[in-house]
Parts: C-alpha cells; structure tokens; sequence
C-alpha cells in the first residue's frame, strides 16, 4: 500500500528543527513509525525499533555502548520498552546543540509521558497522533480548515467532492487505522478483535496493573455505548459491572491508551450555572462501531445510534483540525443546568466559533438560538454554524451556515 502523507509532518518537522529530540506517541497503530520512517528516507538518520528482543536487551543492558553502535541521529521505535535510554540521550543531549538528533516514538501511556518528561525535560517535545482523517485518506494532509465564513466554505466546495450520507457513514464505519483502508468486513472484524486482544489487553494488564481483562472487555464495549454522551461514572460503571470509582480509573487508561478522548465544557467566570461533565467520545469511529456491534455502514446509517456517531465523527475531525493546525485553538461543548446545549465551541484567537451537529440533509436552523448564550462570556462570536449532510453551504445569517461535512 502506497504511503499517505499525514497532517502531523508538518508540525513534526518544525519541531524537529527546534528540540533536540521529539517523541511522537498515540494509540497502537496509528502510524507513528511509519511516518517518521518514511521522513528518514534518504537521510542518514539511523532506525532500529525497540520490537527487537537482542536490541533491546543491548538497549537497557549498556546505553551507552548501544549509542556507539546506533549512532544519532537516530529514530527509535517503541521507545517506552527501553526506559534506560532515555538518561543515556540526556547526555548527548547536553553533549551537542544539534536539533531534531533522536527522533522517537512510543504507545501513547502515562509511564512513557512521565519517562520522557522526567529525563528529558527542556530537551523534549511530545507530539500525539490520531488514526487517519478523512482529509489524509482523500490526500489532502495540509488541508486545515480554520475560516468558516459563507464565503470560505464556497471556496472549499469548489475543490472537495460532495459526499453524500452513504460516503460519510462508510467513512465512519470504516475508520481511520491505516492497515485497514480497504479491508473488507469480515478481515476487518479479526483485525478489531486481534487489536483488542494483542494491544488493548496485553497494555491494560502490562501498563496498568488490570487484573479484571473480561471486565475491562466489557467496560470497553459500555463506553462505546455511552459515546458522544456525557460522562457519567455511576451509570457507565453499571452498564459495566463495575463500581462507579473503577470506572473513572478505567476511563483514564483509556484515554492513557488513546481509545477515547473527553471533550471538556466550555467554561467563563460570567456564564453560571454551567455543567462540569465531559463528554465522551472514542478517538476512532470504525473502532467505536466495533465495539457496537454495528456490522456494516448500512445498519449503522439506520440504526438508532447514527446521529451519536455522526457527533463522534464530526469531534474527531474538529480535534484533528486544531492538533495538527498552525494555529491555536480549544474544543469545548456548551451545555447548562437549563438543557442548553451547543454541540461544539472552537476558540481561536480569543473569537469563539459555535457549531451545531445535524443528521439531516435540511435541519431546522432555530436551532442555532442558543449560540447567543455565549455572548454572556464576553469574548466576541465569530463564523459557525450547524455541520450536517447538506450537498453545499448555505447561509442561515450574516455569520452562521449550513456546513456540510465533508467540508470539515
């Protein structure tokens, strides 16, 4: 299969030329290694991966003759197997004011965080990645939306292809793990369980202590039920089996893990009475589906759970929009005590930008009513709008549109 080009090489390589070592971390198979191996391609940077048992043992056993005979710069991958490195590549660190002379990658878990953290602070930048976006798939990596104005969206949808439901929903079903990209059902379902039972299981029982593996089976199979929702730990541990404290110390391995991420309430000192729950929402849709036992694109289009993964779709493409970006932005929900409720708010350069989530081709657009609410924050209102499966943009008012999906 033909190498896709990711939207974090841009951002990996700037840092690159700024730290002297930069880690790249996430879920398991993801694609960390296979983008910095393909970005160490015709250089004479040295790759060696920490899978091998001799190179490992050589690794934690002397890291200072390993060094001598893998010379930086180097990439290594699954750093987080040879923590003894890490003091190793302070040293040379502090030996040489060289930028970018290890190149590292690691699953995402809070042991590794902490290792590197720990020795290597000040030398160190820690990027994460996601499973593929729709803009990577379609090759289009650099493609950051960041302007939602009427005029902008008309630009785009000039350039992208309309996708219709059965495009979006494929796409959702499918995911974005990249051994995947078109695999059909049947391998796809052994790849899923073979990924639970080799990775999700061996990293719960290895990384975290988890003695309970058909528990935390289960817990991860309630979290994809609860997906999309906000988080309740009482009612996702009973869905579970499970007391409402072990369901909180489980949901933070996961995200450790980068199964799912927690969308954080949008928050002002002149809003009250706002919710303090995040919601929930799993890092890969295709992985989500799984789990939910939803057995094609199809039944999933129709089934009762659609609109919940459309807004876990929708979330996933918007985070990845502002992680791999030039430009800093924060991504909240709004919702308080009254039922109010706002699906996303991007802020970016102190201007928020409110969006609504809607599985329908023509939503009703009253339901933009409650962005004025944010006025009360004191920060200035700028582009949104409701994301939904219209065939173009569409202007509601001077500021707000009808945004379809694959614009995003």
């Amino acid at each position: 299969m033909a190498y896709i080009h990711r939207s974090l090489e841009r951002k990996f390589l700037k840092m690159s030329s700024a730290f002297k070592v930069v880690m790249v971390t996430g879920a398991r198979q993801v694609g960390k290694f296979t983008m910095l191996k393909y970005l160490a391609e015709n250089t004479d940077r040295t790759v060696v991966s920490m899978d091998d048992p001799d190179i490992r043992d050589l690794a934690e056993r002397d890291p200072k003759l390993f060094f001598r005979i893998y010379k930086p710069p180097i990439l290594i991958d699954e750093a987080q197997k040879a923590p003894a490195l890490f003091e190793q590549i302070k040293i040379l660190c502090d030996e040489s004011d060289e930028r970018g002379r290890f190149w590292l990658t690691g699953s995402q878990s809070k042991r590794l965080i902490k290792q590197a953290g720990d020795s290597l602070a000040g030398r160190i930048c820690i990027l994460k990645m996601f499973s593929l976006s729709a803009k990577e798939i379609a090759g289009r990596p650099d493609d950051i939306i960041s302007d939602y104005s009427i005029g902008a969206l008309f630009d785009r949808s000039r350039e992208i292809p309309w996708a219709d439901i059965l495009d979006i929903y494929s796409r959702i079903w499918e995911g974005g793990m990249p051994d995947m990209i078109g695999m059909d059902a049947e391998t796809r379902r052994a790849y899923w369980n073979s990924y639970v039972d080799s990775y999700l299981m061996r990293d719960a029982v290895d990384d975290n202590g988890i003695a309970d593996t058909e528990g935390f089976r289960k817990f991860l199979r309630a979290c994809a039920a609860f997906s999309g929702q906000l988080l309740n730990y009482n009612d996702l541990g009973v869905a579970a089996g499970v007391s409402g404290v072990t369901a909180k110390e489980w949901v933070k391995v996961l995200q450790s893990m980068g199964v799912i991420f927690l969308l954080e309430p949008f928050y002002s000192n002149e809003l009250k009475r706002m919710v303090k729950k995040q919601k929930l929402y799993f890092c890969d849709t295709g992985f989500c589906a799984f789990l939910s036992s939803w057995t094609s694109k199809d039944v999933l289009m129709n089934g009762a759970a659609s609109g919940h993964f459309l807004e876990n779709y929708v979330a996933n493409e918007m985070l990845r929009n502002a992680y791999y970006g030039e430009d800093e932005m924060n991504l909240n929900f709004y919702r308080d005590t009254n039922q109010k409720e706002i699906d996303l708010v991007i802020e970016a350069g102190g201007i928020l930008h409110p969006f609504e989530i809607k599985r329908a081709a023509s939503p009703d657009t009253k339901s933009i009513k409650h962005f004025s609410l944010l006025e009360k924050s004191g920060r200035p209102l700028g582009a949104g709008g409701i994301i939904c499966l219209a065939d173009k943009p569409f202007p509601i008012d001077s500021v707000n549109s009808l945004i379809p999906v694959n614009l995003l």
